[in-house]
């Protein structure tokens, strides 16, 4: 049961209530962002919550137990507070959010309803809308090592402990054109095969995504030119000549690990681990594989 404190509840009782919402927002960064539905602007432990952001919140729910509550928030992108290019770049994903009730005439009258964690973000034009995940959903995260055909490590990690330091390894070149915010044609990366930076990451050197890191999707070779495809848009659009570095890719197989990185002492998958289709599969005289014998002979 929560306690409401005395000055609240004698507010509350009330026969008119000055009531508003602030939310504050903490990214992973340390950026803090505060905001209020309310006309003006209000300040309280040391966070000022501005108003007129066309902030406003959804129902949540909650309940007693372990139960993954949930809720959402919805406004309008500004300058002043959240951009398109923040929420693009991910900057604000897994952000903690504390959502306060508040006298706005007596702000010192003020409750904390709850905490949540930003999840998904979705927009629309000039809106947004973000799903705020209560601390429980934590519990539902996978812990540990999980049984898979293919390797869980990070490609250069302590686990995985491939020096990435070679030239075959990285690459460096220039935009030429941006075929769309997902796909680039760019030039330097005529000497590694297709493919090769498949499943890799484009860190821009300069221009406005300087710093900003991306997970390539596809690559390709074009004559002496090169076709990136990327997963997520650049947070800022791409110009003529913006310089960039790659590494190589990995698909986490165990052919990949022992041709291309030569690292398969430090896979970390059970690549002789048979599949659904393998325990469920039945001998069959066309294909001659489940014969009884030695899956790897």
């Amino acid at each position: 049961m929560r306690d409401i404190p005395a000055d609240l509840a004698g507010h509350l009782s009330g026969e008119t209530t000055s009531l508003c919402h602030c939310w504050r927002a903490t990214r992973r960064d340390g950026v803090k962002l505060g905001f209020t539905d309310h006309d003006e602007d209000l300040t309280f432990e040391d966070t000022v919550f501005h108003a007129g952001t066309g902030l406003d919140a959804a129902e949540a729910s909650s309940g007693l137990g372990f139960a993954v509550g949930g809720g959402e928030v919805a406004g309008a992108l500004s300058s002043e507070g959240l951009s398109e290019e923040d929420l693009s770049a991910g900057r604000w994903d897994g952000a903690r959010v504390e959502m306060f009730l508040v006298n706005w005439k007596a702000t010192e009258q003020r409750i904390r309803l709850r905490v949540a964690e930003v999840g998904e973000v979705r927009r629309q034009g000039a809106e947004f809308s973000a799903e705020l995940r209560s601390m429980m959903h934590r519990l539902d995260a996978k812990t540990g090592r999980l049984y898979a055909g293919t390797c869980d490590a990070e490609l250069g990690d302590a686990r995985c402990r491939k020096d990435l330091q070679s030239p075959i390894f990285t690459g460096q070149g220039l935009v030429l054109e941006a075929v769309s915010a997902f796909e680039l044609v760019v030039s330097g990366l005529r000497d590694f095969a297709d493919g090769w930076f498949a499943a890799g990451r484009l860190t821009w050197a300069d221009g406005r995504n300087a710093g900003h890191t991306l997970h390539i999707r596809d690559h390709r070779r074009e004559g002496d030119l090169a076709w990136l495809g990327l997963w997520q848009a650049p947070p800022e659009p791409v110009s003529f000549g913006e310089g960039f570095q790659v590494q190589v890719g990995c698909d986490k197989r165990f052919t990949t690990c022992r041709e291309r990185f030569a690292n398969v002492l430090n896979f970390r998958g059970f690549p002789h681990m048979p599949g659904t289709e393998r325990v469920l599969g039945y001998p069959s005289e066309e294909d001659g594989e489940l014969d009884g014998g030695s899956y790897f002979l």
